[in-house]
């Protein structure tokens, strides 16, 4: 008889790169309702800088946080909307249900001490492998949820939502999702999220700092003003007000990246690819 032949194995060939999962694909209707909510945030947030001195909106100051609280609103559902027609499935609303909570859940571990956030870390992580579709509506979400959590409802609501929908979508558009992997995305992503825990600062800080009483402070808005002085003010502001808790919430989310980034990155990648969010659900009968 005949010794049977070792079986012969073919060398491995190089899998291709993995295409990055998608549980909400953005459609032209979606990123139309996304710039509108976004232009209108714009102005909202930048509406000081805008008007210049006599203006009629400087009259109105005073009504303006109550007209884009709701409006803002209003903006953020039609976007919600959208994208949920645009392909946001039963396993994407489980995935943002899971992730919303958590994130909601661990604002008010740091909250009121020197601007420890872990949030902030979450949803950049989640934004970079979910993509900024799903990234927007985890940060307008998880605002929406933490704010009922912790007792924050209030007219800055409204700015808090876009503000961190425009946070977890910019991680979503970084570079090299498919290839960057390892060392090099870890520190892509602490180096956004030093960076844009610093944007977030600022931009709130523009939501509140033109209803401070001019007489009260050398750093509040003035109506009567040139933009080169408010803007002057405006920074001074930052400084004196928001740049410790802005420093704390980047360090906290560097640190939190650069040691538990790699293996909540694998979790979140391994949970996409079995969750399949392109692929359709189907019945069938027993």
């Amino acid at each position: 008889m005949r010794a049977p032949r070792a079986a012969r194995t073919r060398p491995e060939l190089p899998s291709a790169p993995q295409r990055q999962a998608r549980a909400v694909r953005l459609g032209p209707r979606s990123v139309a309702a996304l710039a509108l909510v976004s232009a209108v945030g714009v102005a909202g947030f930048g509406w000081p800088l805008f008007a210049g001195p006599g203006s009629q909106v400087n009259a109105h100051a005073q009504d303006a946080p109550w007209l884009f609280a709701g409006l803002l609103v209003l903006l953020v559902g039609v976007v919600a909307a959208t994208i949920s027609e645009s392909g946001l499935g039963p396993k994407a609303v489980a995935m943002l249900g899971v992730l919303a909570a958590t994130g909601a859940a661990l604002r008010p571990i740091g909250a009121g001490t020197a601007g420890i956030e872990p949030m902030f870390f979450l949803l950049v992580l989640s934004g970079r492998v979910l993509g900024p579709g799903f990234g927007f509506v985890l940060g307008s979400v998880t605002m929406f949820a933490s704010a009922l959590l912790t007792g924050g409802v209030g007219p800055w609501m409204p700015f808090q939502m876009l503000a961190m929908g425009w946070f977890a979508m910019g991680a979503g558009l970084l570079p090299g999702p498919d290839r960057l992997r390892g060392r090099g995305e870890l520190a892509m992503l602490a180096a956004y999220g030093f960076l844009a825990a610093f944007a977030y600062g600022t931009v709130m800080n523009l939501a509140g700092w033109p209803f401070m009483d001019a007489l009260a402070s050398g750093v509040a808005f003035d109506p009567d003003g040139a933009l080169s002085g408010n803007l002057a003010r405006f920074l001074a502001y930052c400084v004196a007000t928001s740049l410790g808790w802005d420093l704390g919430r980047a360090v906290v989310t560097v640190v939190l990246t650069l040691t538990l980034g790699a293996t909540l990155l694998k979790a979140l990648r391994r949970a996409t690819r079995r969750a399949a969010f392109e692929t359709p659900v189907t019945f069938r009968e027993p």
